[in-house]
């Protein structure tokens, strides 16, 4: 899953995803996807940090909240990359954190690291 604001990020993660041969699930913003989650249960969710109405340290913290997605890997995105970002989204419990604008080998590299082969 793909929470980010801009369109542009949403498109361009969903991009690499895809040509990876994952299946990607698309939301705009923390409430968006909180209704989508339940739906889809996404092995690996990237989280925008700024976002309006939801901000992705909230969003994460209430996935995280969930029994259900708890130990679902939720790795930031965010174009700051200052040790106080990291650290607040390791508190919200982010299990890693990725610098935007990013590349499609580190997102690859973090659904490697995520996600679960399939059987």
């Amino acid at each position: 899953m793909i929470i980010d604001d801009s369109n542009t990020i949403r498109r361009s993660a969903e991009i690499f995803l895809v040509q990876a041969g994952c299946q990607v699930v698309l939301a705009e913003d923390g409430f968006d996807a909180l209704a989508k989650i339940a739906d889809h249960q996404p092995e690996v969710i990237f989280c925008d940090i700024m976002m309006p109405r939801l901000d992705g340290y909230q969003t994460c913290a209430l996935i995280k909240k969930n029994q259900r997605f708890r130990s679902t890997p939720l790795i930031m995105l965010s174009s700051k990359d200052g040790l106080f970002d990291r650290a607040r989204g390791r508190m919200v419990g982010s299990d890693q954190y990725l610098t935007k604008p990013f590349t499609k080998d580190s997102l690859l590299q973090a659904v490697a690291t995520f996600a679960h082969p399939q059987a």
